[in-house]
């Protein structure tokens, strides 16, 4: 999951779990499989990461429905 990212490494998404809403709002963030994501911050598994050029915060539980 991404929660697991290393800060400053970019990750190619390869799956995203989870119910039909949740996935469609983190289409809409910009988090769709191919996509490539940047982990700018992580606290206490929350992450900041920069997505299709810009910077969005997502909480620990939904990072652990996008992996790379």
């Amino acid at each position: 999951p991404l929660t697991m990212a290393k800060i400053g490494d970019e990750n190619k998404i390869k799956r995203i779990t989870g119910k039909e809403d949740i996935r469609h709002f983190l289409a809409n963030l910009g988090f769709v499989e191919g996509g490539i994501v940047k982990v700018v911050t992580s606290i206490k598994g929350n992450v900041i990461v920069e997505v299709k050029g810009s910077r969005v915060a997502v909480s620990s539980q939904m990072a652990g429905k996008i992996y790379i």
